[in-house]
């Protein structure tokens, strides 16, 4: 890799020209910062790094030609900031559209299976009994905390206990809706 090039006005000029000299000047200068920042982007094949190189560089020139770099003297940065973005693109579109091989077991849909189904219709139905064999104030209070999300504060304002005492209180409210589950499910059980 040749030193550091200062860009100035004029460089920019005979690249917009598209003067020969001055484009293989470019490819050959700004080529191997290129090809590191595409390899070390990810794994890939060499070709991907080859078109990921190539598109950089015909941007770069296009937007040259349009005269959209305004700063010549920052033409590296805008260099590598077009390959970054392309090499963004570029992964994207590769996780979006990449195809499974052909020995791959079935994706999972995300949805429970059927059986999983039952078994949370079934949890649900001892939920409700336990919680219709529980007192109203044990009811009231597992609803109003754990299902409905309400304020604590207003709560204790409601039952007329302090924070700690209302922790008292979901604590057994709790226990006795394990038991009722345990209860629940037993008599299920024997049937």
């Amino acid at each position: 890799m040749e030193a550091r090039y200062l860009f100035d006005a004029d460089y920019l000029q005979r690249l917009k020209d598209g003067e020969a000299a001055t484009e293989r000047h470019f490819v050959d200068y700004f080529d191997p910062l290129i090809r590191i920042k595409a390899i070390k982007a990810g794994p890939q094949s060499a070709r991907a790094a080859e078109d990921i190189r190539q598109e950089t560089l015909f941007r770069v020139i296009e937007s040259v030609r349009q005269g959209k770099v305004e700063h010549p003297e920052r033409l590296g940065a805008f260099v590598l900031a077009v390959c970054h973005n392309i090499v963004r693109e570029y992964f994207r579109g590769e996780s979006r559209f990449s195809q499974l091989p052909e020995h791959a077991s079935e994706v999972p849909s995300g949805r429970g299976s059927a059986e999983s189904g039952l078994l949370e219709e079934e949890r649900k139905n001892l939920m409700r009994r336990a919680l219709d064999e529980l007192g109203g104030k044990d009811r009231e209070l597992l609803q109003r905390i754990c299902r409905d999300d309400e304020d604590k504060d207003s709560i204790c304002n409601e039952f007329g206990v302090t924070r700690d005492y209302l922790r008292v209180l979901l604590h057994r409210a709790r226990t006795r809706l394990r038991s009722a589950i345990g209860e629940a499910a037993k008599a299920k059980a024997g049937r």
